[in-house]
């Protein structure tokens, strides 16, 4: 990675390569075609969309994996975050996402954080929620990323317990 003026840039990078490929050696997608998304745009996962998973400890396995690398991936963590949300009775469309989200992390295994040594020690924090976006429940998710300076600091996603009537109140 370089900088406009050619000079390798100054700071920290974080990246779990090497987890994310044994992720992908464990599930037997090393050799598996990659993709430049981790989801397939406007995919709608709901809780009846299917039959449920003969062996749903295979979909909690890849899930429960690909948590750990969201620490230093939040490109990941959308797509975790919705694939999470059916742990309890996992269906063939939430199994071939997260299928979809391993193709994804072989094309990005490199991928991580980089903290600046460059930066400006300005805290920024950028907040969104959306309204009813989940069709089971209609609840709202909240999501907030922090940065320090360039870096990212902080970012975390919760979906609301009560439904809210207007998009204020998300």
């Amino acid at each position: 990675m370089t900088s406009s003026s050619g000079s390798v840039p100054k700071g920290i990078f974080i990246s779990q390569r090497s987890y994310a490929l044994q992720i992908l050696e464990d599930f037997g997608y090393l050799g598996c075609k990659p993709t430049s998304t981790p989801m397939e745009p406007n995919l709608k996962l709901t809780q009846e969309s299917s039959d449920i998973l003969d062996n749903p400890q295979f979909y909690r396995c890849i899930i429960g994996k690909l948590q750990y690398l969201t620490i230093t991936r939040p490109d990941l963590f959308y797509s975790f975050n919705k694939l999470s949300q059916f742990l309890s009775a996992s269906r063939v469309p939430h199994l071939k996402a997260s299928q979809r989200l391993l193709q994804y992390v072989k094309e990005s295994s490199g991928l991580g954080i980089f903290f600046s040594a460059n930066s400006d020690v300005k805290l920024k924090a950028y907040m969104d929620s959306d309204w009813g976006a989940y069709q089971g429940t209609r609840r709202s998710t909240t999501g907030f990323y922090v940065f320090l300076g360039n870096s990212l600091i902080s970012w975390k996603s919760k979906k609301h317990q009560t439904i809210s009537r207007s998009s204020a109140e998300a």
